[in-house]
């Protein structure tokens, strides 16, 4: 069974978070409530989250502050983050939100279309990486197993069903790039598809240079 990427919603306002919950109800995903910055970098302690929808403006500690937070965490700095707002200041205020880190700024009232469709982009990159992570695992485990002179046998067949499984992703990734393409997506959406796809062909070449024959220890790709 496939596991399920979390979403963490952030707003002060138990209206807007239920908004929120509507809209993507329909990705069926985890969705995870937090109604202030403090709350929502609590639950970053813990918690793996594939995209991270912050409102602007909250009391205390307001959404560029708390983006700040995350960005200097090396668990969190990679989470996308979509600010939203209910208040247009002009070219500055949205370079502010870009500088903290955001992937996109999104004015109230948005659209629900488009929302959704924003953030189930970044759940499906979630999700590839996260296979990805475990075809490395995999991997892995082939190489010690090598190491350690295991059965042949085992090793042949091991070798076949991450090939396989790889093969699956490399197909899956393929197709999300050329969604991507087509939807003349955001840039850093784009980016992150085309970091997958340089990770799963540094992972192929690895598990190639296991064939028989082929000689040599490979390295394995980074999975930062």
């Amino acid at each position: 069974m496939v596991q399920k990427a979390k979403i963490l919603l952030v707003d002060d306002r138990p209206e807007n978070l239920l908004a929120l919950e509507a809209i993507l109800s329909a990705l069926d995903q985890t969705l995870v409530r937090a109604s202030s910055g403090e709350e929502a970098l609590k639950a970053l302690l813990t918690d793996d989250f594939a995209v991270i929808l912050l409102d602007v403006q909250m009391p205390g500690m307001d959404g560029f502050e708390t983006a700040a937070h995350i960005k200097r965490r090396e668990r969190t700095r990679d989470i996308p983050i979509i600010f939203l707002t209910a208040i247009n200041h002009g070219p500055h205020h949205t370079f502010r939100g870009y500088a903290a880190g955001a992937v996109d700024y999104i004015s109230k009232p948005f659209d629900p279309w488009v929302l959704r469709a924003k953030v189930s982009v970044f759940v499906e990159l979630y999700m590839k990486n996260c296979q990805l992570r475990e075809q490395a695992a995999l991997l892995r485990l082939q190489l010690e197993g090598g190491a350690h002179g295991g059965p042949a046998r085992e090793s042949a067949g091991l070798l076949a069903e991450l090939s396989a499984r790889l093969a699956a992703v490399e197909e899956q990734a393929e197709a999300l790039s050329k969604q991507l393409d087509d939807d003349s997506a955001d840039a850093a959406a784009v980016a992150t598809a085309a970091h997958l796809e340089r990770k799963l062909t540094g992972l192929r070449r690895a598990l190639d240079a296991l064939e028989p024959g082929t000689g040599g220890a490979p390295t394995l790709p980074s999975q930062n």
